[in-house]
């Protein structure tokens, strides 16, 4: 059954949110493309691929590591890209942010591990 929104998603929607900004952002400077295509995957891989049982809606079916390794996918560009392009002081809003929804995410990802 789909999760029912609460703190976890919220945090996870916020930490993906920055991680689209953040990314291309970084990236922008040195590659155009580069930054438009990491728009493209950090939106599209989540949308096209999903856990059964996860998300309503589902275009590729993968198991739950998959969808796991997506959202640490996002966190990871969200606190490394928020570091390269912005002030040191935003950069560990963006770490404490996604530490918190690591540990928002724990039961879910105990759930799609199973």
């Amino acid at each position: 059954m789909p999760e029912k929104a609460g703190i976890g998603s919220a945090l996870r929607f916020a930490t993906e949110l920055l991680a689209w900004v953040a990314t291309p952002w970084a990236l922008a400077p040195h590659s155009v493309p580069l930054a438009v295509l990491s728009v493209i995957v950090l939106i599209g891989l989540p949308t096209l691929f999903a856990t059964p049982g996860d998300k309503r809606h589902v275009i590729v079916a993968v198991p739950g590591v998959v969808t796991i390794l997506l959202v640490l996918l996002q966190l990871v560009a969200a606190v490394s890209s928020s570091w390269l392009a912005w002030a040191p002081a935003v950069a560990v809003v963006v770490s404490l942010l996604a530490a918190a929804t690591v540990v928002t995410e724990l039961p879910r990802w105990r759930r799609l591990l199973r």
